[in-house]
């Protein structure tokens, strides 16, 4: 079986993919625009070979270097980068070579463009905040008439909180119609809630072999636009009504073989025409594994291995690695740059050495969103993992 692996190199993590792969007794074709010898000795053991391209974003280089390796090696099997920003390529290449382990051209703008997912919730049924296309200052204020501010906008197609903003007052929406961007934008109401993603690794009939739920006390478009320190937590066990909600998710919009990451809003307060208090709202899909170094964080919770349930899921369409019954809470705690905080890293070693799992320094690309330093420790109660926060961000 012959697996394509579009930029393994990065996240740098996602070596541990192609070598559960490869483990799995699958060819495991790289392709980047990293040099060889620059790759980490883990991802070259992992790899059958490495094509290298001069960019990645240069779509006939990417097909010479899968037609090569269709010569080379027989029928493709499999296309992937598990990458937001180039899932739309990955598509095209599996449509081109008839990959069909993946979603094809005909259905990748339903996954890319957020005011096409609203149209896929609505067919599951499953509730989700009221959107409209950025068009007309007039349209949006009609609008605003409806749902009220603070309103949201943000890119169509967009990765994480990138050039997103609340807009709150009159002025502020004329700004940014005096200032519109170039590209799509859509206008979304305001949810007052806990933003909490469902995680999932679905085998061939979109039915999940590994299920998980991260909790994000502040949103990232909080910690980015306001320049706060970054947050959040994987739980032991996902709330019924969010598994019920992920997995009618996923259905709706008949995703199979893939890695997911779908985030909602549990309302704490009722939102008239939406939905009550508890509930859970549809924000956004990602048809991908969750960003930085999250797969980690699921197998510290989980006493697993996300990279090999993958692997099994490619491989042999199920999962073969049983749950172990070990449950933790696992954190993720962030500093930046420009504030002083109250116990040092060697305080925090001291208390919590036991508990963290990583620490390092994140790469600058990461610092606005994720901070410049990171702790991620596995702790067993909700108590222990908010003082944790606390102490490390106090």
């Amino acid at each position: 079986m012959n697996f394509v692996f579009i930029s393994p190199n990065f996240p740098h993590t996602y070596w541990q993919f192609c070598d559960r792969l490869r483990k799995n007794g699958m060819n495991v074709l790289g392709i980047g625009d990293a040099p060889y010898e620059g790759l980490e000795q883990g991802l070259k053991n992992a790899l059958t070979e490495y094509y290298k391209v001069e960019s990645l974003e240069n779509y006939d280089q990417m097909f010479r270097a899968v037609a090569f390796f269709s010569f080379k090696y027989g029928k493709i099997d499999w296309i992937e980068s598990l990458n937001e920003y180039w899932l739309e390529q990955d598509a095209k290449l599996r449509t081109d070579f008839n990959v069909t382990t993946g979603i094809q051209s005909d259905r990748i703008d339903f996954i890319k463009e957020k005011s096409l997912m609203k149209r896929m919730y609505q067919l599951g049924g499953i509730p989700t905040a009221r959107q409209r296309l950025v068009t007309t200052l007039e349209a949006a204020k009609e609008f605003i008439a409806q749902v009220g501010y603070p309103v949201i906008v943000k890119p169509n197609i967009g990765v994480g909180a990138a050039a997103t903003w609340k807009i709150s007052t009159d002025e502020r929406l004329e700004q940014f119609y005096a200032n519109l961007p170039k590209i799509p934008y859509v206008m979304e109401e305001f949810i007052k809630g806990d933003l909490v993603s469902y995680e999932a690794i679905l085998d061939a009939d979109c039915e999940p072999l590994f299920e998980n739920t991260t909790v994000f006390p502040t949103p990232v478009m909080d910690v980015v636009n306001d320049n706060l320190d970054l947050q959040y937590y994987i739980l032991p066990e996902i709330p019924p009504a969010l598994q019920d909600l992920g997995r009618r998710t996923c259905k709706a919009f008949g995703v199979d073989r893939r890695f997911v990451h779908l985030e909602f809003f549990r309302l704490t307060e009722d939102r008239p025409g939406l939905a009550n208090k508890g509930d859970y709202v549809g924000l956004e899909v990602n048809m991908r594994p969750p960003g930085g170094y999250t797969p980690d964080m699921m197998n510290f919770a989980h006493s697993t291995d996300v990279y090999q349930i993958y692997a099994d899921m490619a491989a042999f369409n199920e999962r073969r690695l049983l749950p172990s019954g070990d449950e933790y809470h696992c954190v993720y705690a962030s500093r930046k740059d420009g504030r002083t905080y109250s116990h040092t890293h060697e305080e925090i070693m001291a208390r919590y050495g036991g508990a963290i799992l990583m620490q390092e320094e994140m790469p600058p690309v990461n610092w606005p969103s994720m901070g410049r330093y990171m702790y991620t420790a596995r702790l067993r109660t909700l108590e222990e993992t908010l003082e944790f926060i606390d102490f490390v961000q106090k």
